[in-house]
């Protein structure tokens, strides 16, 4: 790698790792204010919330690199700009192209960390944040058990065979004990559905009732049933479409394609998977334009400013393509794919402008 490569890419690195640690710190005080309010509630305490905010870091990391990117390498140019260092290099006889794809091998460092970053470390550390928070507020959550999903909810203990993507619930058993740990019912019902906040109707219901010598059966077609367990429960194990590995994407896909179920959600949901880390190469493109010149007046925080409204805009547009392909039924790869290219053909238009001037 040529001299000046090392000495950008050194100054890029720098600026985007010092842009994350401060997104990351402003989002854990976030995340730690949205826990004070769950402290004390059973056995959760202050150092439950730390490590529980702590585990959600990957996850942080993962969604905040192309904007950390893109404000990083804003900065670091700027800051050679103001320095005239851009200008050297440029009566030196470096073309933009070239400055571009000494750009390029930066982000692709980036954009190796965030798919590594997305894949392997971010789930598994969302699922253990959460499974840590509902452990130590009293809600045991266990799963991979063949006979399904098991929660302990004060002296009840409930089994759900199967939790759809909407959170509905099917071959629901739920048994029920006395103060002194003796069973005192099991419930079954054939269908669940949350309606109303601590509700969920069931359907289909078998409920056997036991007595000191005998037992007594009741049949009803539908019951309101309140409990503890909620969709952000059960969320616990109906990860995030947007949060899961590539390899959870697919297998579920191809279960629900198996079963004759919609996957257009989970179809882009894995695409936006694949091309995220790409929009590293798209922020530095961006960042060319508005940070590899410099004119009389400008200033470094207009820069970062302008830098900070383009990230968030990449990010509202990645999550509208998404819902509208979801909603509409689109292709999932133009969904995924479609605010990355609109947003690199924008850069290669500024950087052809710029030329031009």
């Amino acid at each position: 790698m040529k001299i000046y490569r090392r000495y950008i890419a050194r100054e890029v690195f720098g600026a985007v790792l010092l842009v994350l640690l401060a997104f990351l710190a402003l989002f854990a005080f976030f995340d730690m204010l949205g826990e004070i309010n769950n402290v004390g509630q059973g056995g959760y305490r202050l150092q439950h919330a730390f490590g529980f905010v702590l585990l959600r870091v990957p996850g942080r990391v993962y969604e905040l690199m192309p904007i950390a990117v893109l404000i990083g390498t804003l900065y670091a140019l700027s800051t050679l700009a103001r320095h005239s260092e851009i200008t050297v290099l440029r009566v030196s006889g470096l073309s933009s192209g070239a400055l571009l794809l000494g750009l390029f091998q930066v982000a692709g460092a980036f954009a190796v960390a965030t798919f590594l970053i997305g894949e392997y470390v971010a789930p598994p550390a969302e699922r253990a944040a959460n499974q840590l928070r509902l452990k130590e507020r009293g809600r045991m959550v266990g799963q991979d058990l063949r006979s399904g999903l098991w929660v302990k909810d004060e002296r009840s203990f409930i089994n759900v065979r199967v939790v759809l993507p909407d959170t509905r619930l099917r071959g629901i058993r739920i048994y029920e004990f006395d103060q002194s740990a003796r069973l005192h019912s099991v419930t079954e019902a054939e269908a669940g559905e949350y309606v109303v906040p601590d509700s969920w109707r069931l359907t289909g219901v078998v409920k056997t009732i036991l007595h000191a010598e005998r037992s007594e059966v009741q049949k009803m077609p539908e019951i309101l049933w309140r409990s503890a367990l909620n969709p952000d429960i059960l969320a616990v194990l109906m990860v995030s479409p947007d949060r899961m590995s590539l390899r959870h994407l697919s297998t579920y896909t191809r279960h629900l394609s198996e079963n004759r179920q919609t996957t257009n959600r989970y179809d882009i949901a894995f695409w936006k998977k694949v091309v995220y880390p790409l929009a590293a190469f798209v922020m530095v493109a961006l960042a060319l334009p508005f940070g590899g010149t410099h004119y009389r007046g400008d200033g470094v925080g207009l820069k970062i400013f302008a830098g900070v409204m383009t990230g968030v805009l990449f990010h509202m547009l990645n999550g509208l393509f998404s819902n509208l392909g979801a909603i509409n039924s689109w292709s999932p790869v133009l969904s995924a794919v479609t605010p990355s290219a609109l947003f690199l053909l924008a850069a290669m238009v500024m950087i052809w402008w710029v030329e031009r001037r």
